[in-house]
């Protein structure tokens, strides 16, 4: 890999384990993943699509929540950021697997960076 790519799609959903059922039976997806939440996580072998459980007393909406991109060098894309201006990406917290920093774009919108990819090892 010689660039960043585009392998996360992070939607907020009212009920995580209908919509990861959908993709699993509708589109034929594979669900990787399950967090203490109840967030589940399918993929299609290429991308994967985080389906984060709404909070009812929270106050995220449902919808598009953040992108993520696959790096081959995240000290060198955090380089570029900071150098372009934005602020530095954040550590996330230790215990999530598939990603190691949190960043925003010109406009605010949040992306992942992760080194050592998002799919779960053995896909």
């Amino acid at each position: 890999m010689t660039r960043p790519r585009l392998r996360h799609l992070a939607f907020v959903v009212r009920d995580a384990e209908s919509m990861a059922a959908f993709y699993v039976e509708q589109l034929g997806m594979d669900l990787f993943h399950i967090d203490p939440d109840g967030s589940r996580f399918v993929t299609d072998g290429y991308l994967n699509l985080a389906l984060i459980q709404q909070d009812p007393g929270g106050d995220v909406p449902a919808g598009f929540n953040h992108f993520g991109f696959d790096v081959p060098g995240i000290a060198a894309v955090i380089d570029g950021l900071v150098g372009a201006g934005l602020p530095h990406p954040a550590l996330r917290d230790g215990n999530r697997p598939f990603a190691e920093y949190r960043a925003i774009d010109p406009e605010g919108n949040w992306f992942d960076l992760s080194e050592h990819g998002f799919l779960p090892p053995h896909v």
